[in-house]
């Protein structure tokens, strides 16, 4: 089933059935998704505009780098799907005998692996994404800047949610290198974007909140 098909109501409907997939990576990249395309949005309104029109190239720019980064994380939707259905089939894997045992490890620890390179694509994305909605926030226009806000705190939501898809997959791996060489690389993003898409967010908020008090 191609879950980017289905319907909104649709894909929220398989998302609360007991099925595994979708599940939370899935819904992180369907969300980062939201987030950058509020950033495409707040782009598109500013073109155009006379007043913003010594932004125009940049906002260009932008509209593009948003518009990949949007197809992207909709594929990722799909992709953490694909990816956690042979890590279930592997955890049900006989071990009865040793030589049963080290296949389910080996296989495992593969399966693992692969099950945590998407949400790490999937944060990389969001991280990409609340670097772009920081350029919106400057330069695209200001009737709009509380989707940028949106967005900003959708793709925080997004980066937050795929790391605990990372760290799900990295705390049964017996490789502590490959473990730790992927928390590390999810925490990194962790520290360092999540204070950027709160401090989008919070200057959004002040300056929405200074414009109704004023």
């Amino acid at each position: 089933m191609n879950f980017m098909s289905e319907k909104c109501d649709d894909f929220s409907r398989l998302l609360a059935s007991k099925n595994p997939v979708p599940g939370g990576g899935g819904a992180s990249a369907y969300v980062g998704a939201l987030g950058i395309a509020l950033g495409s949005m707040v782009g598109n309104l500013t073109l155009g505009n006379k007043k913003y029109q010594n932004v125009e190239p940049d906002i260009k720019v932008l509209l593009k780098k948003s518009e990949d980064l949007r197809i992207k994380l909709t594929e990722f939707v799909e992709e953490d799907a694909k990816v956690f259905e042979p890590l279930s089939k592997a955890y049900g894997l006989p071990q009865t005998t040793e030589e049963e045992k080290k296949n389910k490890a080996f296989i495992l620890e593969n399966e693992l692996k692969n099950a945590c390179e998407v949400p790490v694509k999937i944060m990389e994305c969001c991280c990409e994404a609340i670097d772009l909605l920081e350029e919106y926030s400057i330069k695209g226009t200001r009737i709009a800047i509380s989707d940028v806000g949106v967005g900003a705190a959708f793709c925080k939501s997004a980066l937050l949610g795929a790391s605990l898809n990372v760290f799900i997959n990295t705390k049964l791996m017996k490789n502590l290198q490959r473990k730790n060489d992927f928390n590390i690389m999810a925490q990194d993003m962790l520290d360092k974007y999540i204070e950027k898409a709160d401090s989008i967010y919070k200057k959004v908020e002040v300056s929405l909140r200074g414009e109704v008090n004023g």
